[in-house]
């Protein structure tokens, strides 16, 4: 089992963390990386909102292209209100800004269950210029059925991805959404999602545009293949993501006997508890037909609990 990782790219940009010192030495453009703001709580007291300040005076407001929420003080005590308040209020300055992230904290930082997010869906409000928007956190999130006309991609990391939270991005007005990566967690910390949840998202109705699904990093796998194997949505698509959830043999069959994968570029079930047998099978059927399929990271159950071992990448 492994943390979420610090971004590397972002926007379509490689993210650089601002530093408020001359010590990283010169600085790229505004617009041509993604900008990691962040603070140590252990290492300093610096307040989240003086580095943002510091921030805003030394690189180019804007042209800023793509901005990174990282660290904002003690995240697993403090919600991401603060910085999420503060970014609003430079909403007038920050007016190239297309794509935001917020809580890029690994787990050295705060484990992905110990995130306090807040209502997200205010930085949509604020920037209707968004084209690409990301959470990592389940705890505390809030994300009511919003409206958008530009967003792109969204992305929402949780160990533990509350119900409401599918049911507020289901219900949201979306017109231009192409990109979509839920990561839906254990139930142990609060991700009860379940296929109910997920019936008008695979019903291929709410989100006309889609064609990247990620529906992944969850207990309840072999129950979404097996959904997704007769789910009007596939037919829209180009990439399948389903990785880093405890997917066997039992879910891989599913999708081999339900409707064609073969119009796929990208087939993803990397971090899975596949045999070996049932991994030739799926790139036998898929391969041929120039379907990218990875089966990375084959996992074993802890133990000799067979099925009841299996884990997701990402829990707490």
């Amino acid at each position: 089992m492994y943390g979420a990782q610090h971004l590397h790219e972002f926007g379509g940009l490689p993210v650089v963390d601002f530093q408020h010192t001359s010590e990283g030495g010169p600085r790229p453009a505004a617009d041509a990386v993604a900008w990691r703001v962040s603070v140590d709580p252990y290492d300093d007291d610096r307040p989240w909102e003086e580095e943002f300040a510091d921030f805003l005076e030394q690189v180019d407001p804007a042209g800023v292209r793509a901005l990174v929420i990282g660290q904002w003080g003690e995240a697993y005590e403090e919600t991401s209100s603060v910085p999420i308040g503060l970014v609003m209020a430079a909403a007038d300055r920050l007016t190239s800004l297309e794509a935001v992230f917020v809580g890029d904290l690994e787990a050295e930082q705060a484990e992905i269950t110990w995130i306090q997010q807040s209502d997200v869906t205010v930085l949509l409000a604020a920037f209707p210029g968004l084209t690409e928007f990301g959470v990592r956190g389940g705890s505390e999130l809030v994300f009511p059925p919003t409206k958008h006309e530009r967003l792109r991609a969204l992305t929402v990391q949780a160990g533990g991805l509350p119900a409401e939270v599918v049911r507020g991005v289901l219900d949201s007005e979306l017109p231009a959404l192409e990109r979509l990566d839920l990561w839906l967690g254990v139930s142990a910390y609060e991700g009860n999602t379940n296929l109910t949840d997920l019936a008008p998202l695979l019903a291929g109705t709410r989100f006309p545009r889609l064609n990247h699904l990620g529906v992944r990093n969850s207990e309840i796998q072999n129950e979404i293949a097996s959904a997704v194997a007769s789910a009007p949505v596939v037919a829209q698509l180009r990439v399948l993501d389903l990785s880093n959830g405890t997917l066997g043999d039992e879910g891989a069959a599913a999708l081999l006997e339900g409707q064609p994968l073969t119009h796929l570029e990208l087939l993803d079930l990397h971090h899975h508890f596949l045999t070996d047998a049932m991994a030739e099978r799926v790139r036998g059927a898929l391969e041929p037909h120039g379907v990218r399929v990875d089966l990375a990271q084959k996992r074993e159950p802890w133990g000799d609990r067979g099925a009841e071992g299996r884990y997701t990448a990402v829990s707490e």
